[in-house]
Order: C-alpha cells, then structure tokens, then sequence
C-alpha cells in the first residue's frame, strides 16, 4: 500500500469531531462506535478520535481508541489498567534447541512468575509475593517515592498490594509466551500493566471525575466520561498518578522478564543462550503529553501503541495466532497510533457460552499452555482474525518480526 494512501474511514455528524476509524474489513460493532460518538462530543477533543482495527466496546472507555485532548483528561479513557502493555526480546537459541516436550519450560515459568488469582487478592494469593524478591524490593524502594506522594493525597489508594504486585503477572488477557519468529529464533514475550496499584489509582480517579460532574452540574451522555479540567483540583494529583502507575507497569514487565529468563536458564530444559536484540518495552492504556497538528496536547490511549515514524512495538495476536514486531510509519491521521493487539470481538461470557474444550484445544494445536475451562474466554476465535487487523493498519506500522507462539503461560 502507498505510504499516504487513506486507509480509515470517517463517521461525521454535527454532534461533535470526527472518527476516524482503520477498520477496513474488520469487524466494528456498534456499542463501540455509540462509545466514540459520546466521547467525541466532549468539547475539549482536538481535532478527531482515532479509532484502531482492534476497536471494541470497553468498561468506561472504548478499546483501541486515541483520544487527543486540550485542557482535559478523562481517567475512563485510559482506564484502571494503567499502563497495561508489552515486553519482548529475542533470543540466540533457535528451533531446533528446544526439547520436543515444552510443558517443562512451561513449569519453569510459571514457578518462577506468581500469575492468577486466588483468595479473593487476600494474604493467600497465588498471584502476588508473600516476600518479594530483593531485586524487586529494590526497584520498589525507587518507585516507593512517587508512592507514597499520592497516598498522602488520596489514601484509598493505599489499600491494596503494591510491592506483593510488582513483578507478577494478573490474569485475564495477560500472558508469558516462548515464540519462534519468521527465521526460527526463539523469542521471550509477556503482556502484564500496574496490576491492584493501577487499578486503584483509575478507579478512585474516575469517582472523583464523576463527583465533581455532579458538583458542577455537567451532565454527560454517558457518566463514564467525567473529566478533570486543567487547573482543577484532581487533575495535577491524576497525571502524576498516572504517569507513576506507567513506570510502575514498565518495572513490572521488566522485573517478569528478567525473573523468566533467569528460571529458564535454570530449569535444565534449554541449552545457554543469550539475548540478542534489546528489549521492546511499550505501553498500550496511557496517556502523555505530544504535540499534534500545531496544539501540545494530552494522548490517551486505551488500546493503542505509539507508532512515531521508527517506534518499535508489539501487536499480539490471541493465545493460537500469530503476534507482530512492528515499526512505525509516524501516520500522523492516526496521532502516530496502532493497534495494541487482535480486539475481543465477543464478551467473555460470550465466548464461554460458544466455545468448547474441544474448540479451545483444537485453536491451540502445537502450543504447551492451558487448555482448561477457566481459559475458554481467552480462546483465539473471541478475537478478530490478527491478519485482518494487521492489514487494516498498513498504513501505520511495517512488520519487523513475525512471532508463533509455542508456550503460553496465563494467569
């Protein structure tokens, strides 16, 4: 395709900005555009919302949307995974060195990584550290700083696991996956954000949106959408929060990272090895601030990854597909955005009723990862098709690195 060639489409009213949308053969239901059109309503947007191939109705806030704003933030529309995104490096071993049995390797990590939950997130969870490691103490001890400026500020967010998270998976669409790219190199892969810290941190922001909405009289079409004007009360407090909350989940994926490596070359199962390519460490739910079309503006992204003209960054595929290196095109349509991976295209509970074991074990044929009951949501087929989302998108990214999954650790 033709480096400036349109790709998106445009849904335009009187109502507000325009959307602009790279969903060209892929599915884009109409939950998430009534979410779009409600944001874009809002009289601070600058200039248009960006809409990824990944698109799909969220909790608060639309899934793979880019929002540029001026004098304002909506916390919904980052959302209470902060800083939720994607960690990759390649490797020198290749194909051939790996054992013909991968449910070893797959044992390793997950001794070496807490992942799920349990307990309710109580003292007994499987999913956090009952004594952390001392590197990540040490790491904590760092960010401790920041912690502690917005606990003295908003104590609520200090009621919850923050050490025990850091360095730990969570659940849901979060993963660790060993990967062979396009040449047979074997590459280490993980998906993980702020974990309980960032989600207090979202949640306790957007109560305080939608208080001072009420207080003010400002009535939205949706109460998701409450803002924090600049200058007022909260909004300083949110976006260093926020911005602490993104280091936070960058530390975490590179704490999981370092702690996976080392327990694979423990575990007897793979020969010495090495990395080769520095690490790729991108977030796909933050905001920062950019300078886009003559304004210095806020960008939030729910669902996107920052694709400046050179920009590394990884766009998975689900648990059987295929996941991506790519490089930025710097489309400036698209506030320099992509994809932050293949987008739900039914709920979980959707995907629960559709799917069998049956279904589930055949999607994920030739790789060593869970294939129980409690993973059928997660089940390839509840996503789109990851060749159409990437196809969608041609004009935003250049595929570096093409990645097949052959473990799959989840929460």
């Amino acid at each position: 395709m033709e480096r400036n060639k349109v790709n998106y489409e445009v849904l335009s009213d009187e109502a507000g900005r325009p959307i602009k949308s790279w969903t060209v053969g892929v599915p884009f239901e109409d939950e998430a555009k009534k979410q779009l059109r409600n944001l874009r309503g809002l009289p601070f947007i600058h200039k248009w919302i960006a809409a990824m191939p990944d698109v799909h109705r969220g909790y608060g806030a639309t899934v793979g949307s880019v929002v540029p704003t001026v004098g304002a933030v909506v916390p919904a529309a980052v959302g209470v995974d902060i800083g939720c995104g994607m960690i990759a490096v390649r490797t020198t071993m290749r194909a051939d060195q790996l054992p013909d049995s991968l449910r070893g390797v797959r044992s390793a990590i997950e001794r070496a990584v807490p992942h799920g939950r349990s307990d309710n997130g109580g003292r007994n969870d499987v999913g956090a550290w009952r004594v952390a490691p001392a590197s990540h103490q040490k790491e904590w001890a760092r960010l401790m700083e920041g912690y502690d400026r917005i606990v003295a500020k908003h104590p609520r967010i200090g009621r919850g696991p923050d050490l025990g998270h850091l360095g730990t998976l969570g659940t849901g669409n979060h993963f660790i996956e060993l990967c062979l790219d396009e040449s047979d190199a074997v590459w280490l892969m993980l998906h993980s954000g702020s974990r309980g810290v960032g989600n207090r941190i979202g949640s306790h922001f957007i109560e305080l949106a939608k208080e001072d909405m009420r207080r003010w009289f400002i009535h939205l079409p949706d109460a998701d959408l409450a803002y924090l004007p600049e200058g007022s009360e909260h909004f300083d407090d949110y976006v260093f929060a926020v911005s602490w909350a993104q280091d936070y989940a960058a530390t975490n994926r590179e704490l999981m990272l370092r702690g996976t490596i080392e327990a694979l070359r423990l575990s007897g199962e793979l020969p010495p090895f090495e990395l080769s390519d520095a690490a790729v460490n991108c977030h796909h739910n933050y905001v920062a601030r950019e300078h886009h079309f003559g304004k210095n503006c806020f960008v939030t992204r729910k669902g996107a990854v920052r694709a400046r003209e050179g920009d590394l960054g990884i766009i998975p595929g689900s648990m059987g597909a295929r996941s991506f290196i790519v490089r930025g095109k710097g489309n400036a349509d698209s506030f320099h955005s992509c994809s932050h991976g293949a987008g739900r295209v039914m709920s979980r509970e959707a995907a629960k009723k559709r799917f069998t074991l049956e279904d589930h074990a055949k999607a994920t044929a030739g790789v060593e990862c869970r294939k129980d009951a409690e993973v059928i949501d997660e089940t390839p087929a509840a996503y789109k098709p990851i060749d159409a989302v990437m196809a969608a998108q041609s004009d935003l990214v250049d595929v570096v690195h093409t990645l097949k999954q052959v473990v799959c650790v989840k929460g």
